[in-house]
């Protein structure tokens, strides 16, 4: 925790107000830093936790997750090998095939990213409630509203948050509010570390994600049985999305085409819905053979009930295989996603009333 006097103090006005502190944050700060140095004292970092990272960190920890899904060469320094570099001393932890980072790795590498550019004060923590958009005498700025009453001008913002809000399924519309709040959550809402014994239990799981895998494993660490559904088949795919996105390769044809919504659909095709990554599948077909793990592909919850101290969950597949109807659920994990539309975004309410612009699917164009 740092001290009242390491807390930078907030100016009046910015060239760049930056909203959030996470690693998209970090990876925009260095990159501006190494282009224009002028630019240091022209900018400032906004988030809650008033550190860079917090809301990373913790999520990492409450999942459980080794390693991060991408390689090595991905990170906030400008110099693509500057991890490599970091991990000579510690190669057991860049994980195979690609040199995959394992978490505390990367957090060690961001902590001395922070140190190298001199970052560490740089994070005022406050949080921004609301965004209006000035015009004065022919000029254009942005006025924050801070939870504290306080008030920021910025030229520029960059919202560099979590916008994306849980994604329920439609038969929870009709679920009873009559059930113990913590035997039915979003995986947003599970921390793995509060839940140290899960003995005897059994978890419903549902989504075919990378989040869904690592729950599973963890719950089945704490003693639990796991049960993941998903209405398509889970499949295994090293990265969330093709390498050849990261280049020209792909991207070319995206930045040439003119029509947003063939872009949306692109983007969806692109990232083909969740999937697990082979180490994670591996690990998850050898617990299904052990016994404490099912898995039911192509199915989904219908109806879910609270009876007494546990869930009747219906599915739409009974016909097809052993219904779990008969099971009684301890707990119901939503491994769901989340859905992302900025007109959801109360952050952003003035400037669409204000300043309306095409949304296509949630995304601003």
């Amino acid at each position: 925790m740092r001290s009242l006097s390491d807390v930078p103090s907030l100016p009046n006005t910015v060239d760049i107000a930056i909203v959030g502190g996470g690693p998209q944050a970090l990876t925009l700060v260095t990159h501006l830093l190494k282009k224009k140095k002028s630019m240091r004292h022209r900018f400032v970092v906004l988030d809650p936790a008033g550190d860079w990272l917090h809301q990373w960190q913790h999520q990492f920890a409450a999942y459980e997750i080794p390693h991060l899904r991408s390689p090595a060469v991905h990170h906030p320094d400008p110099n693509p090998h500057a991890l490599r570099a970091f991990a000579e001393s510690r190669p057991a932890e860049l994980f195979p095939p690609y040199a995959l980072p394992g978490t505390q790795l990367f957090y060690d590498f961001c902590q001395e990213v922070i140190r190298r550019w001199d970052l560490q004060e740089r994070v005022i923590p406050t949080q921004v409630h609301r965004i209006d958009l000035l015009h004065r005498r022919g000029w254009q700025r942005f006025r924050l509203g801070l939870a504290d009453g306080r008030e920021l001008t910025a030229k520029r913002v960059v919202l560099a948050i979590a916008g994306g809000r849980p994604n329920y399924p439609p038969w929870m519309q009709t679920l009873s509010s009559h059930y113990p709040q913590d035997r039915l959550r979003h995986a947003h809402h599970v921390d793995l570390q509060t839940l140290p014994q899960l003995r005897d239990e059994t978890i419903l799981i549902v989504g075919s994600g990378l989040t869904s895998g690592h729950l599973a494993v963890g719950a089945i660490a704490r003693g639990a049985r796991v049960i993941m559904m998903a209405r398509r088949t889970f499949y295994e795919k090293l990265f969330d999305a093709e390498p050849g996105w990261l280049g020209p390769k792909y991207l070319n044809g995206f930045h040439a085409e003119t029509d947003w919504q063939t872009r949306w659909q692109m983007i969806q095709s692109a990232r083909n819905g969740g999937s697990l990554t082979p180490t994670i599948l591996t690990k998850l077909r050898r617990l299904e053979r052990e016994g404490k793990l099912s898995f039911y592909e192509q199915c989904e919850v219908r109806s879910a009930q609270w009876k007494g101290d546990a869930w009747q969950v219906n599915c739409d597949q009974s016909a097809a295989h052993d219904c779990i109807a008969h099971l009684p659920i301890d707990r119901i994990w939503l491994a769901t996603g989340s859905t992302l539309d900025v007109n959801q975004w109360p952050l952003l309410d003035q400037i669409r009333t204000t300043h309306p612009i095409p949304v296509v699917n949630g995304l601003r164009m």
